[in-house]
């Protein structure tokens, strides 16, 4: 049977996101016996190798005064500091719970391109960022405590992550994307090396540790290589909301390795979160196709 590009391009999606979620869960199976830092280091530079492997043999390779470019440089920062938080908040709580908070980061780079970039963001999508929010609270749902540490930090990571999204729209097109995975893949091992002492320093690494953490570097390659595929093979509109397998995926994954069984609230918040960003998405396509015929109207008109 011959598939269409759309439905090639929805498998690679859901590849992309069944490989994020296994990098995920993969990471959070060695944090008892390793810190963030150790694990930053260990599957960066196993992500680096293979990445730099690619974008030689595809040409993609150049001087690396890149990373000196502004956008460039704030998206290593941002990719390490989400791999930071992300990775500590994992050892903290459920990967389901994790992974449904960070299903509210195209909210985000919806609310941070109205904010810094400009774009023009009419009610309604406002309203869709809003209750997508309340969705987050419902998930996390502080007590009388108030918010958790590792609640804090998947959040801090949301906006980390939404930021590092936001820096990538402004990087010059001429820079290939492998060369910006190159340059963020080893200065994020640099970052984790740098952050072992701070947080509690090196611990012995077993084989099956190590197996686990060579493993995630090829999953996390896999995962980027594979969302690229998808974004290139198929129409945007649908592929792009099959980024939601990835909470059935995570989901799944606690409840088969780390018997972590989701609740009743982190469904309801995660099904507001989820038709918030299927909303915004719609928004977004239905003004990009207003503008697109508006320009080809324009073009049509004798001068």
């Amino acid at each position: 049977m011959t598939l269409t590009n759309n439905q090639r391009g929805a498998l690679y999606m859901a590849v992309g996101m069944a490989a994020f979620s296994s990098g995920d869960a993969l990471s959070k199976s060695v944090i008892p016996v390793m810190n963030a830092g150790e694990i930053m280091l260990l599957r960066g530079l196993i992500t680096s190798a293979l990445v730099y492997v690619m974008a030689r043999r595809v040409g993609a390779l150049r001087s690396w005064r890149v990373i000196l470019q502004p956008m460039i440089l704030l998206r290593v920062i941002c990719e390490a500091g989400a791999a930071v938080t992300y990775i500590t908040a994992l050892g903290m709580m459920p990967i389901a719970n994790a992974s449904a908070i960070l299903q509210a980061i195209p909210l985000a780079v919806t609310l941070g391109a109205a904010l810094f970039l400009k774009e023009p963001v009419g009610w309604r999508r406002w309203s869709a960022i809003v209750v997508g929010f309340i969705g987050v609270l419902i998930i996390i749902r502080p007590g009388p405590d108030g918010f958790t540490q590792a609640a804090l930090l998947v959040v801090a990571s949301m906006f980390i992550t939404a930021a590092r999204d936001l820096a990538t729209r402004c990087v010059d097109k001429d820079v290939p994307s492998l060369m910006i995975t190159v340059c963020t893949a080893i200065s994020v091992s640099v970052i984790g090396g740098l952050c072992i002492l701070p947080f509690g320093g090196w611990k012995p690494v077993s084989m099956t540790s190590f197996s686990h953490i060579a493993l995630a570097g090829v999953t996390v390659l896999v995962g980027y290589q594979s969302v690229i595929q998808a974004m290139r093979t198929g129409e945007i509109s649908v592929v792009a909301p099959l980024r939601y397998l990835s909470l059935i995926f995570s989901a799944l994954l606690g409840m088969i390795f780390f018997a972590e069984m989701p609740d009743v609230w982190t469904g309801i918040g995660s099904t507001i979160v989820i038709a918030s960003g299927l909303y915004t998405f719609y928004r977004e396509s239905r003004r990009a196709h207003a503008n697109k015929v508006a320009l080809e109207a324009a073009t049509r008109v004798p001068a």
